[in-house]
């Protein structure tokens, strides 16, 4: 019971300091700086104390099963927490780094516009990254994942007035919910595996995992695939290695926390966490492996070309995580766990003094300048320096294939007016209702293709949502309705209880209400500079607003902040198997209306506001 108490100690001292953090005014800089050194300190003392008594008692592996969120006859979801050598090697680099640098910034960050914002965001992603270390199935590790993710948004656009570090945390945030999507996959095909929640200590029994993966190989490597993805983009693998570079728009401290040391490894951390599971599937480990082969090679090159030293440090973690990917890949756990922490401490270190060393270079370079003459080249070296400078084109690539395509989908769709979206929306999902209350009026042969029918309506409200840019509400509407239309796609299917229904559109509705209510204040106050064709700023002039619109849009995204979390899950696990369309578009709508969404916070909220009565900075500056 003691070691349970420990365990549960690791979130909830996060969470006290997080809270505590929020109670201090603006202007009391040692107080909140004071409150996230204990925080941190304390959280430091408590893993090292219990590390050692975990060491003298042997190394036992701990699962704790903690909270029964919701639980019926198929189904339960619990708050389930696991400790062993993984958790404790990331509990301690964490913990430590995560004090490094709140000591440190008590004073880089002194007399900063948003002091107290930057140590708020700090706290709740240390709560982040301890929920996530120590969960012990996929819906609690999500929890913490969803943290992380909203929390690098916050830190990258921390400079909120500014244009570009707003447009890179919004870009860093779409990368990330490409990741979501490999999570999301990976717990609705786990569900079907196993017919249950599975936690990671039964995912560490041999012979269970392979007596299923034995009749049911497909889903182990479309599962395993999965993870890969998710892996990859949470950890800047390819093709998903250039964001990283931009999430450095944030502080330098926040650079060295989230994307030097600790945010950046938790695609390791997965890959870790889940490799009894694909340890028996070759296909998937030759995948994860050559994953980080081609990114080290070719971060390799892009790092001996960046001409900014935080780029250069980017791509150089880059290079040391594939490398740590094939590791993994291969077995060795131990040396990746060696490698994490020495990669970590070293990117922290070179991180905060890079603003020095670029000081000393430059003075250096002013002297010492000696220019090469003659270089002796090829085009194989050329060819490579310029795809090297270029980044590979994996910028362009993200946009030409995956965001472009859904844009131009979205803008065919420029019938769906403010006006007749509700004489499309009302009649068809009416008819829907109907539908579901009377089946016996439905055709045998017809009935498998609503559920496809009614998903495939809420993907095309996202993908409209996704690419508005002259009407906010409509946009925030179309996402009200694309999640009644999952909801109604399926229920359809059989055991899907009413009350599972109530769940989800309960937080869903409160949710949107609130946020079409500040869009309408919004629009009464700023009505010359409300739409989505650039970001405006409003936060500084509306700061409650902003937060009140913020704390709407999390709701609406299925953060774990309202029962709409839980019916998420609830939604997936409801999807038959041999349904992969209506999880492929349910997947889909969750994740492109997370983007919508945050783009609509970030243009209207975020940004250099517009001053008529002074000239505005450059979008480059």
């Amino acid at each position: 019971m003691e070691t349970n108490n420990i365990i549960l100690g690791f979130v909830l001292i996060p969470f006290i300091g997080f809270l505590a953090s929020l109670f201090f005014q603006e202007k009391k800089e040692s107080a909140i700086s004071w409150v996230a050194i204990l925080t941190t300190g304390l959280q430091l003392v408590l893993v090292i104390g219990f590390t050692i008594n975990w060491l003298i008692k042997g190394t036992p592996k701990t699962n704790i099963e903690e909270i029964t969120l919701y639980s019926s006859n198929e189904y339960q979801f619990l708050i389930d927490f696991y400790f062993d050598k993984t958790t404790v090697t990331y509990l301690l680099v964490g913990s430590f780094i995560t004090f490094l640098i709140t000591r440190y910034s008590q004073y880089y960050m002194h007399l900063e516009n948003g002091y107290k914002r930057f140590f708020n965001t700090v706290l709740f992603f240390f709560l982040g990254y301890n929920w996530t270390v120590i969960s012990g199935n996929f819906e609690t590790l999500f929890m913490g994942w969803e943290m992380l993710g909203i929390s690098s948004f916050l830190l990258i656009a921390f400079y909120r007035e500014r244009y570009l570090p707003v447009r890179n945390a919004v870009k860093v945030f779409t990368v990330y919910r490409i990741g979501d999507v490999g999570i999301l996959a990976a717990m609705w095909a786990s569900h079907h595996l196993w017919h249950e929640n599975i936690n990671f200590v039964k995912l560490s029994n041999y012979e269970l995992v392979h007596e299923h993966l034995m009749s049911h190989s497909e889903i182990g490597i479309f599962i395993g695939i999965s993870l890969l993805v998710a892996a990859a983009a949470k950890s800047a693998q390819i093709p998903f290695s250039s964001w990283l570079p931009r999430a450095m728009e944030g502080p330098t401290p926040s650079s060295a926390i989230f994307y030097g040391s600790l945010s950046v490894h938790f695609g390791v951390f997965l890959l870790l966490r889940t490799y009894p599971f694909w340890e028996q599937q070759m296909s998937v480990k030759i995948l994860i492996a050559l994953t980080g082969l081609l990114t080290a090679i070719i971060s390799f090159f892009i790092t001996r070309v960046q001409y900014s030293i935080k780029p250069q440090i980017a791509y150089s973690s880059i290079t040391q995580i594939g490398i740590i990917f094939i590791e993994v890949a291969f077995g060795f756990h131990v040396l990746a766990l060696i490698h994490f922490a020495g990669n970590a401490f070293l990117r922290t270190y070179q991180l905060l003094i890079s603003p020095s060393t670029v000081s000393y270079m430059i003075r250096d370079q002013h002297y010492n300048f000696h220019p090469v003459e003659n270089p002796k080249t090829n085009k194989i070296i050329n060819t490579l320096y310029i795809l090297s400078i270029r980044e590979w084109n994996m910028d362009s690539f993200m946009n030409r294939k995956i965001f472009n395509p859904l844009k131009n989908i979205g803008k065919s769709l420029n019938f769906l007016s403010p006006k007749n979206v509700f004489y499309y929306f009302f009649p068809f999902y009416l008819l829907g209702l109907f539908l579901f209350f009377n089946q016996e009026y439905i055709p045998k042969d017809m009935y498998e293709y609503i559920p496809f029918t009614y998903a495939l309506s809420g993907l095309i409200m996202v993908l409209k949502s996704f690419s508005e840019r002259l009407h906010p509400r409509l946009a925030w509407i179309l996402i009200l309705f694309n999640h009644f239309s999952l909801v109604l796609a399926v229920s359809f299917n059989e055991h899907f209880e009413f009350r599972e229904t109530l769940i989800f559109l309960s937080g869903v509705s409160v949710a949107g209400i609130i946020g079409y209510l500040s869009l309408a204040r919004l629009k009464k106050l700023e009505p010359d500079y409300f739409d989505l064709n650039e970001y405006y700023g409003h936060i500084s002039r509306y700061p409650v607003l902003g937060f009140v619109f913020l704390i709407a849009m999390l709701g609406l995204t299925g953060f774990p902040i309202s029962p709409s979390f839980i019916g998420e899950d609830l939604l997936f696990s409801h999807i038959k198997e041999n349904q992969f369309f209506l999880g492929m578009f349910t997947a889909l709508s969750f994740i492109i209306s997370g983007i919508a969404l945050i783009r609509i916070y970030a243009r209207l909220f975020l940004g250099p506001h517009p001053n008529p009565m002074q000239s505005n900075p450059l979008k480059s500056s």
